[in-house]
């Protein structure tokens, strides 16, 4: 029997998505207004490996985190298709808070949860209060990310054959400016999952450039992005400012791809003032 380093949760039957009935894991804490944070995606992703630092802190302040695997990653269901969308994603998401019955939420994703989140507001702009996101997908077209050296070498490792701890470290260590904030526990969480994933998950993932959509979002957006981003380009941040009427993009300095592991605390406290200010 498989076993993970990652909790377990509580599960959710979201109904049929890619033709089928899935579930999906998540965590949850805290009660209040919902924060719901969608995780990146790569091998042995999940939302609890994600944001174990970040929800616990929102809980506190006085929020109800839901922090769900999206499907095909983590504990959820992991529909063996020939590739996975950001159609699907957010069938999946909405899925989830429907199920939940969650009104006014607000949404707070990383690079792929970033543009699910992105996507999700422009398809349900009624469900959504507020947008959080750190250097989403969805705002270049694909081949500029193929490009960038974190994607490539992450692609690289996949078509080696390695697995394991070894693949594991291969992948995640571009992931971080600082790198020994990349810890065992990290590696040892997400490893043992990436051995379930599908091969649609580690192939090309099908977002569409969502540019010029942005300037439909009626919602506040709050963002950051990592000056040393090896996964996106950081001039995602200005299209983000340029197109979402009301948004505000931080930009760290000393930071890769994942702003809520590397600058914790002041992640955490700017996302919280956002959240009780405005």
């Amino acid at each position: 029997m498989q076993t993970f380093s990652i909790p377990e949760g509580k599960y959710a039957d979201i109904g049929q998505v890619a033709g089928a009935p899935q579930r999906m894991h998540y965590h949850e804490q805290g009660s209040g207004e919902t924060v719901i944070f969608l995780h990146g995606a790569g091998a042995g992703a999940s939302g609890y490996s994600n944001f174990k630092g970040n929800y616990p802190a929102f809980a506190q302040a006085g929020f109800r985190t839901i922090v769900p695997d999206l499907l095909g990653f983590g504990l959820s269901s992991k529909p063996d298709i020939e590739s996975y969308d950001l159609d699907f994603f957010i069938a999946g998401l909405k899925g989830l808070i429907d199920t939940l019955e969650l009104k006014d939420i607000t949404l707070l994703g990383n690079s792929l949860g970033g543009a699910v989140a992105l996507g999700y507001a422009l398809k349900y702009p009624q469900d959504v209060k507020r947008l959080i996101v750190m250097a989403p997908g969805g705002v270049e077209d694909f081949e500029t990310y193929m490009a960038m050296p974190g994607i490539a070498n992450m692609f690289n490792v996949y078509k080696s054959g390695k697995t394991g701890v070894e693949a594991m470290r291969s992948i995640m260590e571009m992931q971080l400016f600082d790198k020994a904030l990349l810890t065992d526990e990290i590696i040892n969480e997400r490893a043992p999952i990436a051995l379930t994933q599908t091969q649609a998950s580690r192939s090309r993932l099908f977002i569409p450039n969502m540019t010029t959509e942005l300037r439909q979002l009626t919602c506040p957006v709050f963002g950051f992005w990592g000056v040393n981003d090896l996964f996106n380009p950081v001039g995602g941040a200005m299209k983000l400012v340029e197109n979402c009427p009301q948004a505000r993009i931080v930009l760290v300095n000393r930071c890769g791809h994942w702003v809520q592991v590397e600058h914790r605390d002041m992640f955490n406290r700017a996302c919280i003032d956002f959240l009780q200010q405005g």
